[in-house]
């Protein structure tokens, strides 16, 4: 793991924008897997910026989201589908037949979950994954003792994850308690991971996937095993960890060498 403790939300955002940007300059038509919240939600308009600014182009990238409430039709305020077209693939030049994310009202979710692996494996994989962490240590929606060897597949939230997420639904209406997320293991393919973490609630689970055993109770955890994850965080995020000093110190030495 490569741990990057920035001061903010707004530098962890910058941060993890310009590593997106790089892999599309250096492989234009790249496969980036992507994710919601809102910690991505400031890189997407970083991204933004840097397309309107002729920086960068999504023109030739294919994009496949981690999840998917399961229940929501695409056009729902809530769902994720929805997400993304506000946030990012109505406003840059991305092919919106090049963005996939996993059909909530599909009448067949097990044929559904078995063909986005498949759609992902016709692109030869993903190049860069795109990741939050919720305070219970899940990755998409991978959540506590979730197999590590896990593939696309319909997952039961936890009452600790569908609390989190009530803010965004009115008391009134239907919020979902299942989702459709890729596994562990579709994750752990993808060539390059970046994941992203801000704020003290996601500071325990940010210890526990930097620090603690690798273990499904932190599905996130795994990462200490991808040959290429970085890990950014603000301040607040990184608070717990014990090694801090170290890892600034690893991240200095890494900027030296690649400035050279």
């Amino acid at each position: 793991m490569r741990i990057v403790i920035l001061n903010n939300s707004d530098d962890v955002a910058a941060y993890g924008a310009q590593l997106i940007i790089r892999q599309i300059q250096n492989k234009p038509d790249s496969v980036l897997g992507l994710a919601t919240g809102s910690s991505p939600m400031k890189l997407y308009d970083k991204l933004v910026e840097a397309v309107a600014a002729g920086d960068v182009s999504l023109a030739q990238c294919v994009s496949f989201n981690l999840d998917e409430y399961v229940g929501l039709a695409p056009d729902h305020d809530q769902s994720y589908r929805s997400f993304m077209q506000k946030h990012l693939f109505e406003r840059v030049d991305i092919r919106i037949e090049n963005t996939h994310v996993p059909d909530g009202l599909a009448s067949d979710p097990e044929h559904m979950c078995a063909q986005y692996e498949q759609a992902i494996r016709d692109h030869q994989g993903v190049d860069l994954q795109l990741l939050g962490i919720g305070a219970n240590g899940h990755i998409g929606f991978n959540e506590p003792s979730s197999s590590l060897r896990s593939r696309t597949r319909i997952k039961t939230l936890t009452m600790q994850t569908v609390k989190d997420n009530a803010r965004f639904f009115s008391a009134d209406e239907f919020q979902p308690e299942l989702a459709i997320t890729m596994g562990i293991e579709t994750i752990m393919e993808s060539r390059q991971v970046l994941l992203l973490a801000t704020g003290e609630n996601k500071a325990a689970a940010v210890k526990a996937m930097v620090e603690g055993p690798v273990s499904a109770s932190c599905p996130a955890s795994v990462l200490q095993f991808h040959p290429k994850a970085t890990i950014v965080l603000d301040n607040a995020a990184a608070e717990q960890l014990e090694n801090t000093q170290f890892y600034l110190r690893v991240e200095q030495e890494a900027q030296k060498l690649e400035s050279k």
